[in-house]
């Protein structure tokens, strides 16, 4: 059974054990004024090229910290390279989408303007914060990649043929999403792709279906919210071709 540490601190950059950590004022206010912790205290850190490792408090004052690193508790492993494109959604909603997101395993978080989506600007860095909040608390050793968002038809024009994508067709017209992700267990990449509230446009559908790429498939009898569907996909992706196929502890 994997050693498990009651917090985790998300750190970029290289670590060793012997190595120093300073806090920045966010993180040493959390440390101090949310987790309760004290010098002496034990923290995990982590990142996805340097693994986990065991920490204690040397420091913690109001604006400032710094970690003493001990030894290493996981090594880096690889993981599903696994995209989410969707459509953005309401704020909080979307902040929801992202942490959920994160906690399965997306490599890759793309928004994509469709054809029923009004283009706005999204706080990226305030989605940043949320998926490195929801790392930490799901013992998640990297950080999805968050895009800038693009619109769709744009996006379609360069996309690897090599990655297959698969569109959660609300329509119904789509291959169950069981049987169309089996066949990708053997793939070293793959995307999925959900529309906005009210659904992609019937000419998207058509375009999409035409790429060879692009495998349209149904979520069920159901009628789901954008970022239900979206959580739906990750879970039957990591379930069946994911990393959901092994013990927790590899």
């Amino acid at each position: 059974m994997r050693e498990r540490s009651a917090a985790r601190l998300f750190v970029p950059g290289a670590l060793a054990a012997g190595d120093t950590v300073e806090l920045d004022p966010g993180q040493a206010h959390r440390l101090r004024n949310v987790l309760r912790l004290a010098p002496g205290a034990a923290i995990a850190v982590f990142n996805e090229t340097a693994g986990e490792f065991i920490c204690r408090v040397e420091e913690l004052a109001r604006h400032r910290g710094r970690l003493a690193v001990e030894r290493v508790l996981r090594a880096p492993a690889p993981e599903p390279d696994l995209w989410l494109l969707f459509a953005p959604i309401k704020r909080t909603r979307l902040d929801w989408l992202v942490e959920k997101a994160t906690e399965l395993g997306a490599a890759a978080l793309v928004p994509v303007w469709t054809a029923r989506t009004q283009p706005e600007r999204l706080n990226r860095e305030r989605l940043n914060m949320v998926a490195i909040a929801a790392a930490e608390q799901s013992e998640r050793l990297s950080l999805p990649e968050i895009r800038n968002p693009e619109a769709l038809e744009a996006l379609m024009t360069r996309w690897p043929a090599a990655r297959p994508l698969l569109v959660c067709d609300e329509s119904g017209g789509g291959r169950p999403i069981g049987e169309a992700v089996a066949e990708l267990a053997a793939a070293a990449a793959a995307a999925l792709l959900v529309g906005p509230e009210g659904g992609f446009a019937e000419t998207e559908l058509d375009a999409l279906g035409k790429l060879s790429f692009v495998t349209r498939i149904g979520l069920g009898p159901r009628v789901l919210r954008a970022e239900t569907a979206a959580l739906a996909a990750l879970a039957a992706y990591q379930a069946v071709a994911g990393d959901w196929r092994h013990s927790r502890g590899r």
